[in-house]
């Protein structure tokens, strides 16, 4: 059973411009108290356009076609693999504030495996999308579980979120932590912990 709904691309989409768009960065600064004619301001609201644009991609990429090809030529291998530090920046849908932080990955093929590029796409396309690091998690896990038909699927994310490192109660070093089990992952402890014992290991 699907746990979270994924936000179909085209849902939400309307018919807004760039030009539309850049004469509401427009409004916001003059909102702030700003002067959005004088000359240092004169190509912001384009340049914010463009940011933006980069900062919320995933809106417009489905990860699912990401996770097409896989490999079955793995000699039988079926032990979990594991990819750490994956970094994330997102952005939160409550203050749309930096979301900053890595993401472990886990699963435990069934008879094919993905390529391993493709495991950090997945995590970077539900990053770039408004979101709550709860939900982001959940979205990743979902996907690789269901895309891959895979016996389970762990992923972990630890944050720090700029809506209150920034703002509100501004505690700088408060970092949070998400984690999301499925299959094997959840059934059996034993995987649980080899999973988290991997990814808590450092380099010397």
């Amino acid at each position: 059973m699907k746990l979270v709904k994924d936000i179909d691309n085209n849902e939400n989409s309307k018919s807004i411009s760039d030009k539309e768009a850049e004469e509401a960065f427009k409004t916001i600064l003059a909102w702030m108290g700003e002067d959005p004619s004088r000359e240092g301001l004169l190509e912001t609201p384009k340049r914010v356009v463009k940011a933006f644009k980069e900062y919320f991609k995933g809106y417009k990429e489905d990860p699912k076609k990401i996770l097409d090809k896989t490999f079955g030529d793995v000699d039988g291998y079926d032990d979990m693999v594991v990819q750490k530090n994956i970094s994330v920046q997102s952005h939160c849908e409550h203050h749309m504030a930096p979301i900053i932080g890595k993401a472990h990955v886990a699963y435990i093929p069934k008879e094919r495996v993905v390529g391993l590029s493709k495991l950090a796409r997945v995590v970077e396309v539900f990053s770039k999308r408004l979101q709550t690091q709860e939900r982001l998690t959940m979205q990743i896990a979902n996907t690789l579980m269901e895309s891959l038909d895979a016996k389970g699927v762990a992923v972990t994310i630890d944050s720090t979120h700029q809506c209150m490192t920034m703002r509100g109660i501004k505690k700088e070093q408060a970092t949070t932590v998400t984690n999301y089990y499925l299959g094997q992952f959840k059934e059996d402890l034993s995987y649980q912990n080899r999973y988290l014992r991997f990814i808590s290991i450092t380099k010397d």
